[in-house]
């Protein structure tokens, strides 16, 4: 992998992985109406903001990218709990563990060169 694409590739992931976490955020839209929509929409966006944050510091600090997304991947099986359908381990925990990966990938890689 070029060092372009391996820097670019977790960013990029990272980014399209926080837009996949906001779109649930959308079914407030059918629970609530009116100002009451504007709470329950930031509480749903919590964890996209966190990520939001986590990126702003990892942009140049791969290391911090890593341990933060591989953090949210092993803290989301352990929150949500054993006995769920395999999915819902999946769609969550494998892209932010494979986003951790490859943030990690680049720190190992940058520090041999």
């Amino acid at each position: 992998m070029s060092t372009g694409l391996l820097f670019w590739l977790p960013r990029t992931l990272a980014m399209g992985f926080i837009l996949f976490l906001s779109a649930f955020a959308l079914d407030v839209f059918g629970e609530y109406e009116g100002w009451d929509i504007v709470p329950a929409l930031f509480m749903h966006l919590l964890p996209s903001f966190a990520l939001i944050i986590a990126m702003i510091f990892a942009w140049k600090r791969d290391l911090v990218g890593a341990v933060i997304f591989l953090m949210m991947a092993g803290g989301y099986i352990w929150m949500v709990g054993p006995g769920r359908h395999w999915s819902w381990y999946v769609a969550i925990s494998v892209p932010a563990a494979v986003i951790g990966l490859l943030f990690l990938t680049n720190w190992i890689k940058k520090r041999r060169a």
